[in-house]
């Protein structure tokens, strides 16, 4: 029988027993000569056999003992060493295993992925491709079979047509690329049909005509469309929200409710100041209150000294109780600011202004007199023009302080764009026109400008403006607005400016640089996005929204911020 033992040290075992000596690093062999090494443990443990030498049994010498020591312990030493080299290489393989990538979260992760289905229709190898392609042949066959008679055949083709276009305009909304399995049927019987068409002898001279009409029928819905669009948005950039016509009644009854409101009219209408050319004088043309007023806001907060601002503002007879109101109760900052109605300019009447012989409506008349500045500010020499959907962000003082070299209006030409040429403004088919301006000729900018008050008496711009409306009472030289006339009026005598003056398009284009707006003077909303309205763009909205004070009482009640 055998059985391990341990021990710390060797102890006598028991006869024909295994003895196990943990740690144990040396046998003494003289003092037990029955003892046999036979293993030698992973920590050093050593295993012995003690046996009673047997009568006749040969006892190994002292040397081939120790020999046979030192053979096992080496082997023990070899396993050691294979089973460290094990366990560090298998935790190597543990350390650099790939993850395992779950098929469910991968396809998930897929389904996600939206498709271009623009790219989709333009792919020659797409799904989408072929259907459209085919519908339109579908198209074509369905007026063709139509003509002939063919009602049943009509019928089929525009069944097919209509799944073919509800498939689309899935993949199109789920942003997903269409796959055989959808396409395969509809492809099928619509080139089933498409057979069926050609196989009665509907000739191909008469398909391309079809084609073609057809495709000259999309382009006039496409023209059509597109002016129905531009028409929209100028009827909403013209449109007065519910918000701004709250706030104008709020502020009109605050006139007539306030009689100390209607006294202090008469104090701002005498004061000195107003003709002052020591100062700053600004223009401003407006029926909207609170454009006007984030355009004085925005130039009085950004001035070094606002005390010598003074603005000269100019509405209609509807707008005026409310916008006079406004600049009364509000103080921006000690500016001097006036403001009068066009119904108190007697002198621009029919006999005087071909546009009003024209066109007496003033809502219009309000946009045309920067033509008349002259004539509004008699006394002045030098003016800033600003539009009521401008936000000043730089001291626009240093303008008056700019050379025009005899020039009466300082401007940011607009050339940059090839679309802002004088032949996109104005019709060079008329000899009148052609005969006097080159079409190539650099396009400018309406809605901040320094005028040279002198410079443009000199050169009676208002009569050569007079002359242009004349000659296009039947609206052929330009359709509408005041950048044609004003190309025109003020042609030869324009200095350019720094772009970084006056930066247009926040009413229209998305793409604005912004370092260009940072570095801008001033930003000019110019388009239909009008920063008042729902449809502004949103990226630009900020911009002007800084110069409302949405805490004012007034607002606070007609807006929702």
């Amino acid at each position: 029988m055998t059985h391990p033992l341990r021990c710390n040290g060797y102890t006598e075992p028991p006869p024909n027993t295994f003895i196990w000596a943990p740690h144990l690093r040396r046998f003494d062999l003289r003092d037990s000569e029955s003892v046999v090494v036979v293993g030698l443990g992973g920590e050093g443990e050593v295993w012995a056999l003690r046996r009673h030498a047997a009568e006749g049994a040969r006892v190994p010498a002292p040397a081939e003992e120790e020999a046979l020591v030192l053979d096992l312990v080496a082997f023990g030493v070899f396993v050691l060493a294979g089973l460290v080299l094990f366990v560090v290489h298998h935790h190597h393989l543990e350390q650099f295993e790939p993850p395992i990538r779950d098929k469910d979260s991968a396809r998930e992760e897929v389904s996600r992925e939206r498709v271009n289905f623009t790219q989709e229709l333009l792919s020659s190898t797409s799904f989408a491709r072929q259907l459209a392609d085919q519908m339109t042949l579908a198209k074509a066959y369905v007026v063709i079979a139509k003509e002939h008679g063919n009602l049943v055949l009509a019928w089929e083709l525009s069944t097919q047509i209509r799944s073919c276009q509800k498939l689309l305009s899935q993949a199109a909304v789920g942003g997903k690329a269409i796959v055989l399995e959808e396409a395969h049927p509809i492809v099928t019987q619509l080139a089933r049909l498409i057979y069926k068409a050609q196989d009665s002898h509907y000739d191909i001279s008469t398909t391309i005509v079809t084609l073609k009409n057809h495709a000259l029928a999309l382009e006039e819905r496409a023209r059509a469309a597109i002016v129905q669009s531009a028409e929209f948005g100028r009827l909403a950039s013209e449109s007065m929200p519910k918000s701004l016509h709250c706030l104008n009644i709020k502020i009109a009854d605050e006139w007539f409710k306030n009689p100390s409101v209607r006294r202090l009219v008469e104090e701002r209408r005498n004061s000195p100041r107003l003709v002052d050319n020591n100062l700053y004088h600004f223009c401003v043309f407006s029926d909207n209150v609170l454009g006007t007023a984030v355009v004085v806001n925005s130039t009085v907060s950004n001035a070094d000294h606002p005390q010598q601002l003074v603005f000269h503002i100019v509405t209609d007879s509807i707008n005026y109780h409310a916008m006079t109101t406004w600049f009364l109760i509000n103080d921006y900052k000690g500016s001097t600011i006036e403001v009068r109605s066009v119904e108190e300019f007697s002198w621009l009447n029919a006999s005087y202004s071909p546009l009003v012989k024209q066109n007496p409506d003033f809502a219009s008349l309000l946009n045309h007199l920067r033509f008349y500045i002259p004539q509004i500010v008699p006394n002045l020499e030098k003016v800033v023009f600003l539009d009521d959907d401008v936000v000043v962000q730089k001291d626009l003082t240093a303008l008056f302080s700019i050379e025009l070299h005899g020039n009466v209006i300082g401007a940011v030409e607009t050339c940059l764009e090839a679309f802002h040429r004088f032949y996109k403004y104005l019709n060079f088919s008329d000899p009148l026109i052609s005969s006097k301006f080159d079409p190539q000729a650099c396009g400018w900018a309406f809605g901040m400008n320094i005028f040279d008050l002198i410079a443009w008496r000199k050169a009676d711009v208002t009569a050569k403006y007079h002359y242009w409306q004349e000659q296009n009472a039947d609206q052929m030289l330009w359709k509408s607005g005041t950048l044609p006339p004003g190309l025109l009026a003020f042609y030869g005598l324009v200095e350019p400016l720094d772009r970084r003056w006056h930066v247009l398009g926040l009413g229209y284009n998305f793409a604005i640089d912004d370092r260009l707006i940072e570095s801008a003077a001033a930003v000019h909303y110019s388009g239909n996005m009008k920063p008042w309205l729902k449809l502004a763009i949103t990226r630009y909205k900020h911009i002007w929204e800084q110069y409302v004070d949405f805490s004012h009482p007034f607002i606070k009640e007609c807006f929702i911020h």
